[in-house]
């Protein structure tokens, strides 16, 4: 899984799709996720630096990290 190349993704948490012209807005953790998604890093690796980073449970990261993935979906953000 990763972000498609054409999307900007600024260091203060701000991705612009250029082919929609559609923006928004991500909080550090996401922007976090979402650099590491743009690295091309595999799920488990991202969500293992997170966890190594972040005081956060397992099962609810999990759960966040599913809501990101639908959304970044509905807004075709990511690479097949």
């Amino acid at each position: 899984m990763k972000l498609k190349p054409t999307i900007a993704l600024s260091a203060a948490g701000l991705l612009f799709n250029p082919a929609t012209g559609d923006s928004f807005s991500a909080n550090p953790v996401a922007l976090e996720i979402l650099g590491l998604l743009r690295e091309d890093a595999a799920p488990e690796a991202a969500k293992t630096a997170v966890l190594a980073r972040y005081e956060v449970e397992a099962h609810q990261l999990d759960k966040d990290w599913d809501d990101l993935v639908a959304q970044l979906r509905q807004h075709d953000l990511l690479d097949s």
